[in-house]
């Protein structure tokens, strides 16, 4: 491995920086797309059975969380857990690589150029990454939504072409694929950020007062010293689950505005107010805004520590840190 000392000293590679950088950039957003699809790809039939209890399909609208589970094989196949995962995985390469890697560039900015430290700045670039990465990936994200929607027998798509193709000429045109993006960047920045924050923060107290307990060094720079990865998934499942909970109702929101005219009632559910307001005058508080929760308690830990462990696997690997 070439010294820092011999770069410095040397013109040719000094010249070369630029497409150091590049490679560089390359290398993150790979990182930060296998650990968003190697996330996603843990809890996807979790992910499907959130999506039809918030938005009450009516073939699973009088089930719970564990019937639902049970029944989607029963009614669809074992496959039936993993509609619209396919849309998922196009999703959530870019969004995944796009959010760890603007959260690094963030964190950079907030502290060197703008003067914002201390644990701060991970809540704000973590809602700023999440932010980003919404708005560059949303309608793959809608899709999604539509897809894991459908129960077989019932289908108004046939794939992600004809899903795009179909809202693309009902549903006002480009504008059709942002439904519910405006609950969707509010919802997302108190979850990003939370998440970014409660993991960074757990991170840099655990390896400053445990460093021996809960640390070792990093495989690829001695130097650096990591979090061990049981407590890595530990402290990333912390993360998700305070997140979650914050942000929870919004999300609710944003699937019933993504859903569209899928919903009978969706000419209920044109705004974030309106459709805050509909969910709970008509289901209420635990049936209704946080429907699915404890779902999602099951569904986001996994997630979130397989993520934020694959991310600091992959930074080792692709020699990031």
């Amino acid at each position: 491995m070439t010294s820092e000392a011999a770069v410095s000293t040397s013109p040719a590679i000094t010249s070369s920086k630029p497409a150091k950088r590049d490679y560089y950039f390359l290398r993150s957003f790979a990182a930060g797309g296998v650990a968003g699809c190697c996330a996603k790809s843990t809890i996807a039939p979790l992910d499907r059975i959130k999506i039809l209890l918030q938005a009450q399909n009516p073939h699973y609208k009088h089930l719970g969380v564990f019937s639902t589970l049970k029944a989607v094989p029963q009614k669809e196949g074992f496959l039936g857990l993993y509609k619209g995962n396919g849309a998922m995985m196009v999703r959530i390469f870019p969004y995944g690589a796009i959010q760890f890697m603007a959260f690094d560039k963030y964190k950079k900015l907030l502290s060197k150029q703008i003067g914002i430290s201390g644990h701060i700045h991970r809540l704000m670039a973590g809602s700023l990454a999440g932010m980003t990465a919404v708005i560059c990936t949303y309608p793959l994200d809608v899709i999604r939504a539509r897809l894991a929607f459908q129960v077989t027998g019932d289908h108004r798509y046939t794939g992600i072409a004809n899903a795009f193709h179909t809202i693309y000429l009902k549903e006002g045109g480009v504008l059709g694929f942002y439904r519910g993006l405006v609950p969707t960047l509010i919802g997302m920045a108190p979850y990003a950020g939370f998440s970014f924050f409660t993991f960074g923060t757990l991170k840099s107290l655990g390896l400053k007062h445990f460093p021996e307990q809960l640390g070792r060094p990093s495989s690829d720079n001695p130097n650096v010293h990591i979090l061990k990865t049981h407590v890595n998934l530990l402290c990333g499942g912390v993360a998700g689950a305070i997140a979650q909970t914050i942000s929870y109702p919004l999300d609710v929101a944003r699937r019933r505005m993504q859903l569209g005219s899928v919903l009978p009632d969706s000419e209920k559910c044109v705004s974030l107010s309106k459709t805050l307001k509909y969910v709970y005058n008509e289901y209420g508080v635990k049936k209704g805004l946080y429907r699915g929760l404890s779902l999602n308690y099951i569904r986001c830990v996994p997630s979130q520590a397989v993520a934020f462990t694959t991310y600091e696997f992959m930074k080792q690997t692709l020699h990031l840190n």
